[in-house]
């Protein structure tokens, strides 16, 4: 299948995973988990997981192939990136979907150079992500930073970026799924804003607290940390049981095959799936997740 458009995506769902990963066996399990569900999704790659990889070229060319020989519409994302030479890097490959994240800098600065990326990504037929409002666990961000809505519309305006980051209550890099959104905000700022909304760390983020943000105008939900603990939790569980396996096929098939299930599982909490099943049985929906 071609690789999927970012705006085509995100207009045919309701809301769109966006999972980061770091090795290729979390790149298949992402793709794995979108076909079972039969759902498009986002194959996010990072700035730090391109340095953990050396460049650009080695992770950023996997994900492009996955993306083309999936059965389900696929996006490949360069997530936070600081440096605007990555991002050249990255359109000059064929990602067209990037974030630039200038969100460290003052308002001003983070305006200036933003606008100037976005003209040259526009430029380039692609696709721009942005981020306003300190969301925690990117440098040094003070507790309780929420994006107002004002700045957010004259940003967006100023920048002309395609979608918005937004901190409304989650951080980065949680291991527990204990974020508390700001369900209100959310919607004030879908309501003012005439680009899709971003929610970052969404890993902190239990079911219901997805799924309600989803319904307040959240349109792309990252998801990282999440998918890694799935993964070494496997990873731990395979090695207790065998210490001698040497062979990391051994270990990594199982860790792969519990990430893509629980992708799988998180496209129908975005989708809305899980609450209209929850719904239709009689479940009220919970918030633990896996």
């Amino acid at each position: 299948m071609p690789l999927a458009d970012m705006p085509e995506l995100l207009a045919a769902h309701r809301a769109v995973g966006a999972f980061n990963f770091i090795t290729l066996e979390v790149a298949e399990a992402i793709v794995a988990g979108a076909e079972a569900a039969d759902t498009g999704v986002i194959l996010q790659l990072s700035q730090n997981a391109i340095a953990f990889h050396g460049g650009l070229a080695p992770a950023g060319s996997a994900a492009l192939r996955l993306a083309e020989a999936a059965r389900v519409p696929v996006a490949v994302h360069l997530d936070h990136a600081t440096e605007e030479a990555l991002v050249d890097e990255a359109l000059a490959v064929g990602i067209r979907s990037v974030m630039f994240d200038a969100s460290q800098l003052t308002d001003a600065e983070n305006l200036e150079r933003t606008a100037a990326v976005a003209a040259r990504v526009h430029a380039a037929g692609a696709w721009i992500e942005a981020e306003l409002g300190e969301i925690g666990g990117k440098g040094a961000h003070a507790p309780g930073v929420r994006t107002d809505v004002d700045e957010a519309v004259r940003f967006v305006s100023a920048t002309g970026v395609d979608a918005l980051a937004v901190a409304v209550g989650s951080e980065h890099a949680m291991r527990e799924r204990s974020a508390r959104l700001d369900e209100h905000l959310i919607a004030e700022l879908a309501a003012a804003l005439p680009v899709p909304l971003v929610l970052h760390g969404s890993s902190g983020v239990a079911d219901a607290g997805i799924d309600g943000a989803v319904r307040a105008g959240m349109r792309k939900i990252n998801i990282g940390t999440h998918l890694n603990t799935v993964l070494t939790a496997s990873v731990r569980e395979e090695l207790k049981r065998d210490p001698d396996a040497i062979d990391p096929r051994r270990w990594l098939a199982p860790g792969r095959a519990a990430v893509a299930a629980e992708v799988r599982r998180l496209i129908d909490v975005i989708s809305g799936r899980a609450a209209a099943g929850h719904a239709a049985s009689g479940i009220v929906a919970g918030g633990a997740g896996a």
